[in-house]
This record gives structure tokens, C-alpha cells and sequence, in this order.
């Protein structure tokens, strides 16, 4: 039949957001026991959870609190770095892409 379009519908590809790690950095000065207040507070670790990433960070030089998106994990970045430097501490906080 001449003039008979067909009409297909694509689906939009929906492209998954890019996750980022969220790392803390091992230094000589933070005490331990402000890093695991960190981690309970700003990525809602439980006190075991916490003491074990802290202990991780301790021995390894680095430890991972959690995966987000680029977006929450800025966020939580600037939340701890924030948190460390009114408390005095010279904790690292950094993202990497996963």
C-alpha cells in the first residue's frame, strides 16, 4: 500500500548514573575513634561496621565507606572534610569512579 508509514517506538536508552567510592585516607593524628564517629555519622555505619572500615584505613592506608553517585558523593566529601577540619583533624576524604 503506497503511502503507509510504519511508526516503531524506541525506547530511551536509560544510561545508569556513574558510581563514585568514597575513601578515607590514613594519617598519623586522626584518632581512631573520631574516624568511626565519622563513618557511623555520615554513612550510617553501625559501631562494629565502622570500627572494622577504621581498622581497615588504619592497616591499608585507605578504606571505602561507601558507593554513590557523583552527586552524593561530593556531598559526603565535603561533609567529612568540613566535620574534620572544625574538629582539627587532618583526615582525607576523597571519590574515586568506580
Amino acid at each position: 500500500m503506497p503511502g503507509t508509514a510504519v511508526i516503531t517506538r524506541t525506547k530511551p536508552q536509560v544510561k545508569r548514573p556513574s558510581l563514585y567510592r568514597v575513601l578515607l585516607l590514613n594519617d598519623d593524628y586522626t584518632p581512631m575513634e573520631f574516624v568511626v564517629h565519622v563513618l557511623e555519622q555520615f554513612f550510617n555505619k553501625n559501631r562494629e561496621e565502622a570500627t572494622h572500615i577504621m581498622l581497615h584505613v588504619h592497616q591499608h592506608g585507605v578504606g571505602e565507606c561507601g558507593v554513590f553517585t557523583y552527586e552524593v558523593a561530593e556531598t559526603k566529601v565535603t561533609q567529612v572534610m568540613d566535620f574534620a577540619r572544625k574538629h582539627q583533624h587532618p583526615l582525607q576524604c576523597v571519590m574515586e569512579k568506580k
